[in-house]
């Protein structure tokens, strides 16, 4: 039976067969391409994991989640941070490979130093600013 979680926003999600074996088979963890630890796919606070709790890597392996149809099997990095209307946190990936951008919903064994260094990014960066109000 899949798990259904009701996390921080009380927001049932439907749960998803997800195959991340060889082959396509059913696994209980996959290898990070960015620090290659191996991950397991059960996560907190989400229905599948799709990216790396240690260092937020992906992989572009889905055009809607869960699917695993895309083709493009490129290395995704976390670029940014974004909140819902719900407050719920997500990381914005961008594919290495074909520029692609996806949202990802935190897991609760995220990385909590990772996380912040990429929602302060934009702190740490006094032109930003900057280049935000002149492109207005």
């Amino acid at each position: 039976m899949p798990r259904r979680n009701t996390a921080i926003s009380g927001r049932r999600q439907r749960g998803k067969s997800v195959l991340h074996g060889p082959g396509g088979e059913s696994g209980g963890s996959f290898r990070c391409v960015g620090c290659r630890l191996d991950v397991p796919i059960s996560a907190p606070g989400t229905a599948h994991r799709n990216h790396c709790p240690h260092c937020l890597t992906s992989r572009h392996v889905d055009r809607i989640p869960g699917d695993r149809a895309a083709s493009c099997r490129g290395r995704m990095r976390a670029v940014s941070m974004t909140v819902r209307d719900n407050g719920e946190w997500s990381v914005v990936h961008q594919c290495v490979a074909c520029g692609a951008l996806k949202m990802n919903r935190i897991a609760g064994d995220d990385n909590a130093l990772a996380l912040m260094r990429i929602a302060v990014r934009p702190l740490a960066d006094p032109r930003m600013g900057r280049r935000a109000l002149r492109s207005l």
